[in-house]
C-alpha cells in the first residue's frame, strides 16, 4: 500500500501562525471540559460526599476496568444555556470496559440540580441507548435521579424522543437481547424509577437508594398517608418485600463491586469481526494537525495532510485518484482495523459525487467501515453544474450514504455546511458516532453566504419596507452574527448535535475506539452490487 508524503514544513511561519491560533482553540476547550468535569461545584461536591456519596465520574472510574480507556459522549451538553448551571446536561454518559465486556454507561450526576432530566439530559440519554442499541451494547445505569424537571414538563414528557422514549428504548433493547443493569444510589422518583424498574438486575445502596414512583409529599397528597423516604422505597424494603431490587450494597463501593460482579456474570463474548492487523503509529505527528488546518475556514488545506497523521504506516489506497478530486477517497487501516476514508478537498462537483458513490459501494460491498473527514461548502451551483447533473448526481451521493450497510463515522475537521453536511453523513443520516474539532463549524450556510443571500431578499424588499443605509449595516451585522453563534462547534455540540468536541491529537485513538466497538457487531450478510457511477 502506498505511503503518503507530506509536504507540511513545521518551521514555516504560516504553520507557526496556524499552531499558535489553534492553541488558544484548544486552551478554550480544556477549560471548557474543566467546567464539565467540575460537575455542580466544589460545594455541591462536597455535600454529596458528606451524605456518603461519590460522584458520578468517580464512581465510573471504579466500574470499568482499571487502566482501559472510558470515551465519554457530548460532555459540553448544555454549555452557554441555564446561565451555565446544568453542567453535562446534569448526566454523564460513554463506553468502557468492565470486567473485560464493552458496555455503555450512564450516569446521572445528582450535584447538579439533583439529577434531573433537562431537554438536553433526555437526548443525551437516550443517544447514549441508541448506541448501545445500535452496537449490542449491554447497558449499565449509575442511577441517581430526580426525575424529569418539571419546569420543562413540555419538553422533556410528552414527545416521542423526550423521557417517555428512555423507557420505550430499554424495552426494545431488552427485547433484542441487550443486557441492562442498574445500580441505585439516590432517589429515583416518578420517571426516574423506571430506569431501574425496567433493567434486568438492580443493585440498591443502603439508606442514600430510594425507588418509588410517588415520594412521601405526592403520597401525602394522593391519599393523606405520611410515610419517610426509607420505608416507602429504600433498598432494604425493595430487596425484601416488595422483591424490586436484586442485591443489597451496605455503600456505594459494594455497590460498584457488585455491579462489576453482575457484568461479570453475563457470560457474555465480544469479538471482534474482519481482518485486524497488528497496530502500528502514523509516521507523522499528529500533534502537527493544528498548524495544519489553524482556525480559519477559508484558507485550504489538504485532508491528506490529516489522513497521514491518522492512519497506521500514514498507508492510504486513493481511489481515482485523477477523477472528482475535490474528495478524495481511499483504503487505510487504523489501529489495526480497515477503514474506507471520504474527505473534502473542496466543494462537491458532480465527478466528486458519482467517485464518492462508487466508492461507498465498494466498502459496502467488501464489509469496509466509512469515515468521512468534513470540510465542506456544499455541492457546486450554478447553471454550468445544474447542465451537469449536479441535483441527480448528489443524490447518487446521498443515496449511497443513506443506504450503506457498513458501521459510519464522521468527523468534522472544517466547516461543514448545507447539503454537503448530508453528503457527508452529517448527523441526520445517523452515523454510528459523530465528532468535531474546536475549529470546526456546523450550519446551513457559511455567515459569509447566509448573510449575503438574506441582505439580497431584504434589499428586494425596501420598496415595501423602507431602510436606511444604516439600518441595512445593522441588519447585515445581526445576521451575520446569528450564523457565526450558530454554526459555533460549542453552539452545535451543547445541542447535541455532535458526540463531543475532541482535540485533534486524540483523533486517532477516540476513532480507533468506535471502529473497535462497530467490529463487536456481526457484519452484514448477502451479496451487495457496484453500480459503476
Amino acid at each position: 500500500m502506498a505511503i503518503l508524503t507530506s509536504l507540511v514544513d513545521p518551521g514555516a511561519e504560516a504553520f507557526r501562525a496556524n499552531s499558535a491560533i489553534y492553541g488558544g482553540l484548544l486552551g478554550t476547550l480544556r477549560s471548557r471540559y474543566a467546567w464539565a468535569l467540575a460537575g455542580g461545584g466544589a460545594h455541591m461536591v462536597d455535600r454529596h460526599r458528606a451524605r456518603g456519596k461519590i460522584p458520578a465520574r468517580d464512581r465510573i472510574d471504579l466500574l470499568v476496568d482499571p487502566q482501559t480507556p472510558f470515551l465519554e459522549l457530548s460532555p459540553l451538553a448544555a454549555w452557554g444555556l441555564y446561565d451555565n448551571k446544568v453542567p453535562a446536561a446534569g448526566i454523564v454518559t460513554g463506553i468502557g470496559t468492565i470486567r473485560g465486556v464493552v458496555c455503555m454507561i450512564i450516569a446521572n450526576d445528582a450535584t447538579t440540580k439533583g439529577g434531573s432530566f433537562f431537554k438536553e439530559t433526555v437526548r443525551k440519554h437516550i443517544r447514549a441507548q441508541d448506541i448501545a442499541l445500535e452496537n449490542g451494547l449491554p447497558v449499565v445505569y449509575l442511577v441517581d435521579c430526580g426525575g424529569a424537571n418539571l419546569s420543562q414538563g413540555d419538553e422533556v414528557f410528552p414527545d416521542q424522543d423526550h423521557f417517555g422514549g428512555a423507557f420505550y428504548r430499554q424495552c426494545r433493547m431488552s427485547a433484542s437481547g441487550i443486557p441492562q443493569i442498574a445500580a441505585v444510589f439516590g432517589e429515583c422518583t416518578a420517571g426516574g424509577a423506571y430506569i431501574p424498574a425496567l433493567s434486568d438486575e438492580i443493585v440498591m445502596t443502603s439508606e442514600n437508594s430510594s425507588i418509588h414512583l410517588g415520594g412521601p409529599q405526592i403520597v401525602k397528597a394522593a391519599i393523606k398517608e405520611i410515610v419517610d423516604r426509607e420505608t416507602l422505597g429504600g433498598a432494604e424494603m425493595h430487596c425484601t418485600i416488595s422483591g424490586v431490587a436484586d442485591h443489597f450494597a451496605r455503600d456505594e463501593r459494594e455497590a460498584i463491586a457488585k455491579t462489576r460482579d453482575i457484568v461479570g456474570a453475563l457470560g457474555r463474548v465480544q469479538k471482534v469481526y474482519g481482518e485486524a492487523k497488528p497496530s502500528r503509529p502514523p509516521l507523522y505527528d499528529a500533534a502537527e494537525i493544528p498548524g495544519i488546518v489553524g482556525a480559519d475556514l477559508t484558507r485550504p488545506f489538504d485532508q491528506r495532510e490529516i489522513i497521514a497523521r491518522l492512519v497506521d504506516g500514514s498507508e492510504f489506497h486513493e481511489f481515482k485518484p485523477g477523477y472528482g478530486a475535490t474528495l478524495v477517497c481511499g483504503f487505510a487501516h487504523l489501529h489495526g482495523l480497515p477503514v474506507g476514508i471520504l474527505a473534502n478537498n473542496g466543494v462537491l462537483f458532480s465527478e466528486s459525487a458519482l467517485k464518492g458513490a462508487h466508492f461507498i459501494e465498494l466498502c459496502d460491498q467488501r464489509n469496509v467501515p466509512l469515515l468521512f473527514l468534513q470540510n465542506i461548502t456544499g455541492f457546486m451551483v450554478g447553471s454550468e453544474a445544474e447542465r451537469n447533473g449536479i441535483a441527480k448526481n448528489s443524490a447518487k451521493l446521498v443515496y449511497a450514504v443513506a443506504n450503506a450497510r457498513v458501521p459510519r463515522y464522521t468527523l468534522v475537521t472544517g466547516g461543514s455546511y448545507g447539503a454537503g453536511n448530508y453528503g457527508m453523513s452529517g448527523r441526520g443520516f445517523r452515523p454510528r458516532f459523530m465528532f468535531m474539532w474546536p475549529n470546526a463549524r456546523l450550519g446551513t450556510m457559511s455567515p459569509d453566504v447566509g448573510s449575503s443571500v438574506l441582505m439580497d431578499l431584504r434589499r428586494s424588499s425596501i420598496s415595501r419596507n423602507p431602510a436606511s443605509e444604516d439600518e441595512l449595516a445593522a441588519y447585515e451585522a445581526k445576521l451575520r452574527r446569528m450564523f457565526e453563534e450558530q454554526s459555533d462547534p460549542y453552539y452545535c455540540t451543547s445541542r447535541l448535535w455532535d458526540d463531543g468536541l475532541i482535540e485533534p491529537q486524540d483523533t486517532r485513538d477516540v476513532l480507533g475506539l468506535c471502529l473497535t466497538i462497530g467490529a463487536l457487531q456481526p457484519p452484514v450478510t448477502g451479496n451487495r452490487p457496484v453500480y459503476r457511477m
